[in-house]
């Protein structure tokens, strides 16, 4: 049986990421600190209208989030929710060392036996 952990906020952040133009967004903010949504916007070719969906996704994940100083939305990537990725992924790796020790010892144990 499968274990399930958190599953909107790992399904919400797992499906935020999913997007190429998502993740150009949280690069640009990891790599330029928080920017202001139109600047962020002048890197994209698509409408302010659509840059600011994408946020409001990465916002809904946890992946960003604004602030607003006088009349600019500044959006500030927020590293935090990828250690739940992060987690998964060790999970899955420790169950591929486990199989990969159990292979591993079957190999030995039939080379030993040809001898």
């Amino acid at each position: 049986m499968v274990e399930r952990k958190e599953p909107d906020s790992l399904n919400d952040i797992l499906k935020a990421a999913s997007d190429p133009t998502r993740r150009s967004i949280l690069t640009l903010l990891a790599q330029n600190g928080p920017m202001r949504v139109t600047d962020i916007h002048r890197q994209f070719d698509m409408s302010l209208n659509s840059v600011s969906k994408h946020i409001k996704v990465l916002e809904g994940a946890g992946l960003v989030i604004r602030r607003t100083e006088w009349r600019e939305h500044m959006i500030e990537v927020q590293m935090d929710p990828l250690h739940a990725i992060d987690d998964w992924f060790a999970g899955l790796r420790s169950i591929w060392a486990l199989r990969l020790e159990a292979l591993d010892k079957l190999i030995t144990q039939g080379e030993t036996e040809d001898d």
